[in-house]
């Protein structure tokens, strides 16, 4: 499994989004579910999958999927779109 895809079930898992959902295009109070505490536990997660820990800055800015991914790529945990 690929990076992306780890990525996109932990988004799915965190946010509670049904299998399958489309997230690449996901913002940040975009839908209900990505709230400022649902935010948290989505950073936690992220940091637990992948084994890194993100700076409270690239935490405050990161507000897509794609910012996610392209932090992910900073950590060299992922590669980029």
């Amino acid at each position: 499994m690929g990076h992306l895809d780890r990525l996109r079930g932990v988004f799915r898992a965190a946010l509670s989004l049904p299998d399958g959902a489309d997230v690449d295009a996901l913002e940040y109070r975009a839908i209900p579910q990505w709230d400022s505490l649902a935010h948290m536990a989505l950073v936690a997660a992220i940091e637990d999958e992948f084994d890194i820990m993100l700076e409270t800055d690239e935490i405050i800015d990161m507000s897509s999927f794609a910012q996610a991914a392209r932090l992910l790529e900073k950590h060299g945990a992922g590669a980029a779109f």
